[in-house]
């Protein structure tokens, strides 16, 4: 069975002390792909030479709405200049956060906009973060017309999903699913069409149940694919052959 974790933040020092383990393991688990998306430009060359060092390993190049008050205007031509040298594939992890309180709308939607130009313009797709901002980015993306992408996590509504899916863009589903609060979501999930999803971990980040004070890693795959096997009338081996293929067909 061969797997993908779809975005995962492997070059985090979280991992610095056994990123190599892990993806042994995830090998034995048949992790065999992790796309690693970029957040900031101060993490462009550590995450590069990290995905050097593996073949398991894919980058992604992007400036991260999160972290807007490290961002400059410097970086958008610094990103034209490694996309050209350095051939990533795609462009994220980009987008909208309306969630975090005081949030610029006008600079996110700015430096939103010019990603999803040079992703227009190099003809790559985009990994979206999208929160609280499914709507606008919507829109954005109708503006910008995109090869298509990943909505990482994507946490909307099935009428969001829908016009995310007609745009050719493919629904991150990870750990949250694992919680059994998660009502709205699992049942979301459970009925999209399978050529429409991906599977991720978010690693570090967004822990399954029962582990939220752990660090969430690649290795967690399989638990998300098993739970979704569980919401869903397809087997495990089914949605890991559609899931994996519909990263390849958009990334790989």
């Amino acid at each position: 069975m061969e797997l993908i974790d779809s975005h995962c933040h492997l070059d985090f020092t979280h991992f610095d002390y056994d990123r190599d383990n892990i993806l042994a393991h995830c090998q034995q688990l048949g992790v065999q792909q992790i796309i690693v998306p970029g957040v900031t430009a101060s993490s462009w060359q550590k995450l590069l030479h990290i995905c050097q060092q593996s073949d398991m390993l894919y980058p992604a190049l992007g400036l991260h709405p999160m972290f807007m008050g490290q961002h400059q205007p410097e970086h958008l031509l610094q990103l034209q200049k490694l996309v050209a040298l350095q051939q990533p594939i795609a462009i994220g992890e980009i987008g909208l956060d309306f969630y975090l309180d005081n949030h610029d709308k006008k600079s996110q939607i700015e430096l939103f906009s010019k990603q999803l130009q040079i992703a227009q313009d190099t003809n790559l797709p985009v990994i979206l973060h999208v929160r609280k901002a499914h709507d606008q980015t919507i829109q954005l993306l109708k503006q910008y017309a995109q090869k298509g992408g990943i909505i990482h996590a994507f946490n909307g509504s099935e009428q969001q999903a829908q016009q995310y899916i007609k745009l050719g863009f493919l629904l991150g589903v990870g750990g949250v699913i694992t919680h059994t609060t998660a009502t709205r979501l699992r049942t979301l999930f459970s009925k999209l069409p399978l050529s429409s999803l991906v599977l991720e971990t978010d690693a570090p980040d967004m822990p399954l149940a029962g582990m939220q004070q752990s660090r969430n890693t690649p290795e967690n795959i399989p638990r998300i694919l098993n739970i979704l096997s569980e919401l869903r009338s397809e087997t495990t081996t089914e949605i890991a052959q559609k899931t994996t293929e519909n990263v390849k067909n958009l990334l790989l």
